[in-house]
């Protein structure tokens, strides 16, 4: 009878497998240098010009790098120059009411909101790379100004020192958005997650919303806090100075904007109705104050605007201390915001359309508006997704319908600004309501809840940050808490148990597939990021976590002892002298346990920096195989494993 037993199996002549070759070595400099172009410029923005012969040619080639707008000026035709035309005059019915009531949302001059979407769109129409953007003032970057310059200088008491803020903050933005996108720095935006911008969005949206009860109620005096619980209780203490014209004044408004709206989602080709109905607001709103005498009735007016365009403000920027400090900090927070939500916008369009849009020059555009903008008494523009969504529905073609848009407002601020002398407040204010409860994405928020209840977490967190607390605060939660979820992927990295699938040399998950079966002796374990030093002590102890319970294992099942460790490294893009030295103390230990230690897959830069370190020899060539498969195979060969006789 033939019997099962355990045997030493002695070391046998395995089939030499392919080994993995170590890399021939390249001059520091060399390596350093495709190094920074890879993190920097891993779009290689150049080979269009060197690509190129000629001089000229390049020289052409680099212009229309530097010009987006070159790339198609030159093949512009008479029907995209319509539908841009079409385009602009839309965006412009929408841009001058918007520009109105977000101006005050910044406590700033009203005309200052159709000064940004002026100038800021004639610069964007020659610099941006996305043919759907339509630039201008945001609510959020609005309120930004609103509260973080305010407690610097109020509004009230000091309105010059105030605008000279805002211009300033805007200046600084610019320059930081530049800044941002010449030195290749478009991954910093990164840092501000899906999650993070939701829930960031929303709360703001809601603190906007809920600022706008002092127009919705007529109040003359209301808080310059954002929480809710402040506006709560500025609202409820003044509760014998409400205006019941005012609140129906501006529920009817808004009612009108949200139907509106409706009504243009649930048929596209009406969407200039919804793009309509803030400027008929406006208009309506005006006839009927005027004709009622709605002054005399507690209902708020805008008042005299003044005629004409952009009056240059350089010389008033605040460019030495105290003041500068804070102008600062709101211009990177407020340009970070900006890009954040302009380039998802001219993203998620470019990708609907089929074309590249490149975030690095559109960082560039962004700071060149916002620099030119400051010394032309504008403040804070991006590009908002209200805009650019009846930009894209009106069908424009290229950047030109920005111009367009321009042209529009210009002649609006040289021959029209006495006809907003009689617009209510309140129609402002139910013109932001209705905007901001479209950024109030539930949709999203659901479907982070469904997906990763990490994502929602942080989600929640900003919002309530926002809501709670103040903009700074939602904005630190938001940014603090996906960068703790990035510092704890890297830090603590996932490591799996990898298991043969019966009939085949693959290997995958055990926990994942239930068919997947061990191999008799060898511990496959699946490391599934870099190995750097901040996860190289957490990847030791779970290691021989992983071994110690492998070892229970089998002497609960009565199995034979463990003898091999194959460590997959298929996703371990690079290590460092951390990760080389745990791969090195790694071998050691087991080396006291009789057991063998054996890598497979791995990569190029973890050959060198295994082979610089030594770690390469100490394991032995013979232990590098370029697939978990071989590694098994020679490990049942060479270690003293038990066989079936």
């Amino acid at each position: 009878m033939v019997g099962m037993q355990v045997v030493d199996v002695p070391k046998l002549a395995a089939p030499a497998p392919a080994r993995v070759p170590v890399p021939a070595a390249k001059p520091f400099l060399q390596t350093l240098g495709a190094n920074l172009k890879e993190t920097f410029f891993p779009d290689d923005p150049f080979r269009a010009v060197a690509r190129e012969e000629g001089r000229c040619r390049r020289a052409a080639a680099a212009l229309r790098y530097v010009f987006p707008c070159l790339e198609w000026l030159p093949s512009y035709t008479l029907a995209a120059l319509r539908s841009d035309l079409i385009a602009g005059v839309t965006v412009a019915s929408l841009a001058v009411p918007q520009g109105i009531s977000y101006a005050k949302l910044a406590d700033l001059p009203p005309i200052m909101g159709l000064y940004s979407s002026f100038v800021p769109a004639l610069v964007y129409a020659v610099m941006g790379s996305s043919k759907d953007v339509a630039v201008g003032t945001t609510a959020v970057g609005s309120l930004l100004f609103a509260a973080m310059l305010g407690k610097e200088a109020s509004p009230a008491d000091s309105p010059e020192l105030y605008m000279h803020l805002a211009f300033t903050a805007t200046f600084f933005a610019g320059v930081f958005q530049a800044g941002l996108g010449i030195l290749r720095l478009g991954f910093v935006v990164d840092f501000l997650s899906h999650a993070a911008i939701v829930g960031f969005m929303g709360g703001a949206a809601t603190v906007v919303c809920l600022q706008q009860l002092k127009g919705l109620l007529g109040l003359q005096h209301f808080t310059t806090s954002t929480d809710v619980v402040d506006v709560m209780r500025a609202v409820f203490s003044q509760t014998h100075m409400w205006r019941w014209q005012s609140v129906l004044l501006g529920c009817s408004f808004i009612v009108f904007l949200l139907v509106t709206r409706f009504f243009s989602k649930r048929r596209p080709r009406f969407f200039w109705v919804s793009a309509a109905a803030p400027l008929v607001s406006v208009i309506v709103g005006s006839v009927l104050v005027y004709l009622i005498h709605g002054e005399n009735h507690g209902i708020q007016v805008i008042g005299n605007l003044a005629k004409g365009i952009n009056p240059a403000s350089a010389k008033n920027l605040i460019l030495s201390p105290p003041h500068m400090m804070v102008a600062l900090k709101t211009g990177i927070i407020t340009s970070l915001i900006g890009l954040a939500e302009g380039i998802a916008v001219g993203r998620s369009f470019a990708m609907a359309k089929n074309y590249h849009v490149d975030g690095n020059k559109e960082m560039i555009a962004f700071g060149l508006m916002n620099i030119i903008g400051s010394c032309t008494s504008c403040y804070l523009t991006a590009g908002p997704f209200s805009r650019s969504a009846v930009n894209v529905n009106a069908g424009c073609k290229t950047a030109m319908s920005n111009a367009v848009m321009a042209v529009a407002v210009a002649i609006t601020l040289l021959f029209l600004t006495p006809l907003f002398h009689y617009t209510p407040l309140v129609v402002l204010s139910a013109i932001i309501v209705s905007a901001m409860l479209g950024v109030i994405d539930f949709p999203a928020a659901a479907r982070l809840w469904k997906v990763d209840k990490l994502d929602f977490c942080v989600c929640l967190g900003a919002y309530l940050g926002v809501v709670l607390g103040d903009i700074e605060i939602g904005l630190s939660i938001a940014v603090g808490i996906s960068v703790l979820r990035i510092l704890l992927f890297v830090a603590r990295p996932r490591t799996t148990v990898l298991g043969n699938m019966p009939n085949s040399t693959i290997y995958r998950r055990m926990d994942q597939y239930t068919m997947a079966e061990t191999v008799p002796g060898v511990l496959v374990l699946h490391v599934d990021s870099p190995i750097y030093f901040a996860n190289a002590s957490y990847l030791r102890e779970r290691i021989s976590r992983w071994i110690d319970e492998e070892e229970h294992r089998i002497k609960d099942a009565g199995e034979e002892s463990l003898q091999c460790i194959v460590l997959d490294m298929g996703a371990v893009a690079s290590i460092d002298t951390s990760g080389t030295k745990l791969i090195e103390d790694l071998k050691k230990s087991l080396d006291r346990k009789s057991m063998q230690i054996a890598l497979a897959n791995p990569g190029s830069e973890v050959m060198k920096k295994l082979d610089k370190s030594k770690v390469h020899g100490l394991i032995g060539d013979e232990w590098i195989f370029q697939t978990v498969a071989e590694a098994c195979d020679n490990a049942l060969l060479n270690c003293k494993i038990a066989r079936s006789v």
